[in-house]
């Protein structure tokens, strides 16, 4: 007999390992005529032929078995099983000769010797029980003797493995095997030990502020505190006795006898953590104010232009002088480029070396390139003409000594006018080219 089984399996903590009373269904095969080889062959010569493997020899049934353990090493079991087969009776006549399937029952009782309790991982044991069985109008009595492995799955369950050969009492039962495959469940839960009631508990000894602490060894015997403080209060938690602390409301240090670390100058950083505690500051900058180091009242992570004074209203820059910006907007309205071209004129180099030259004298200056054109002809190629223009005037602007990247040039096409497209003069307008200051 072949069974897999769930068996529940008892706690690691108890010495207890008998099995809990279990319900299990099986799948199971009855095979004949392996059990038949087995009394007329020898076991090599069957284990050559290799026929007892054949499925064909094997005829299904279903089991339902009952298990409890008698004891940590023997388990009780009873099986009911029922299958449609032909029953080859042993005492078979012609008068009671037949190939006709019908319903064959059987139920049997086996004790379970096992070399292991139940705690352990793998347990092989033995089987031997008795058994009766109802077929083609007989009661068949036979004896299961078997062997097998059990499996421990999880703490409320094992995996159970056994074959059996079935040797028939009765005249008309015959020799087989039993094959089987199932599980069984636990039907009730194992119950934990019962401890003793603990003994009396003696009076306690005297606490009048109940904190837990003897009045022999409290230092404050009338107001409840802590064991760590020898039985007295610590309001604000910080580890100082009420009567010792002198912020006993606020968290302290036992240096400063109880109170908070001081901040002199308000800004939420305490002195010890403060480079500049007498002035106001930033935790980033380790309590000291935002520095200036072009001392122009732009802090530096607001100044654009750190290392130059300037002007709040200019991002800390240097202002950009009125006169210089229209020395550089006249500049711009004298660039000229050939028609539908982005050749420079030479009438507009006085000009631009004009630009060449404010930039020189001023370092920290920025210039914006920007080329425009009129609403004539197509979009693109407008848009491609302005950006061209804009970079013509970048490029003789480098070729000065500029630094490039003190330049930038952009090209709008008609996207900007300045004036109405739909006349001469203002198309004139449109078609120009423009330079922008800028520190940053």
């Amino acid at each position: 007999m072949l069974t897999l089984t769930v068996f529940a399996v008892a706690s690691a903590q108890n010495d207890d390992h008998k099995k809990l009373p279990s319900l299990g269904f099986h799948f199971t095969a009855i095979d004949f005529t392996t059990a038949a080889d087995l009394r007329s062959k020898a076991i090599a010569q069957i284990l050559r032929e290799n026929n007892w493997r054949s499925v064909n020899r094997w005829n299904p049934a279903l089991t339902v078995s009952y298990t409890q353990g008698l004891n940590n090493n023997i388990d009780f079991m009873g099986r009911l099983t029922g299958s449609f087969l032909t029953y080859p009776l042993r005492n078979q006549t012609a008068a009671n000769a037949s190939t006709a399937v019908s319903l064959y029952m059987e139920a049997d009782a086996n004790v379970n010797v096992k070399l292991l309790s139940d705690n352990f991982a793998v347990v092989p044991y033995l089987q031997a029980g008795a058994g009766i069985g109802r077929g083609r109008g007989e009661f068949l009595a036979y004896i299961p003797l078997g062997a097998g492995l059990q499996f421990n799955l999880w703490n409320a369950g094992f995996l159970h493995l056994n074959t059996s050969y079935r040797v028939p009492v009765s005249s008309a039962a015959n020799y087989s095997l039993m094959y089987a495959l199932g599980v069984s469940f636990p039907l009730a839960e194992r119950k934990a030990a019962t401890p003793p009631p603990p003994p009396p508990a003696p009076p306690p000894p005297p606490d009048k502020d109940g904190d837990g602490i003897l009045d022999a060894d409290d230092a404050c015997p009338d107001v409840a505190g802590i064991a760590a403080l020898k039985g007295c209060p610590d309001a604000d938690k910080d580890g100082i006795a009420d009567k010792d602390d002198k912020c006993p409301t606020v968290f302290g240090m036992a240096k400063y006898g109880g109170c908070p670390i001081p901040d002199t100058d308000k800004d939420g950083i305490n002195d010890e953590n403060d480079k500049c505690p007498t002035v106001a500051g930033v935790a980033r900058y380790e309590g000291c104010p935002i520095p200036d180091g072009d001392g122009d009242g732009v802090n530096d992570e607001e100044d654009k232009c750190p290392a130059v004074p300037g002007i709040a209203s200019n991002g800390g820059c240097p202002e950009i002088k009125e006169e210089i910006k229209q020395k550089v907007a006249f500049a711009a309205k004298n660039i000229f480029f050939n028609t539908g071209s982005a050749q420079l004129l030479k009438k507009s180099f006085k000009s631009l070396d004009e630009v060449v030259k404010i930039l020189n004298e001023n370092p920290t200056l920025l210039l914006d390139v920007e080329g425009h054109t009129d609403n004539t002809g197509k979009a693109d190629k407008n848009q491609a003409l302005s950006e061209a223009r804009a970079n013509a005037v970048k490029t003789y602007l480098t070729s000065k000594g500029i630094d490039a990247s003190r330049l930038t040039a952009a090209g709008y096409g008609s996207d900007r006018p300045v004036a109405d497209n739909k006349t001469a003069a203002g198309r004139a307008q449109n078609r120009r080219s423009e330079l922008k200051l800028r520190s940053f």
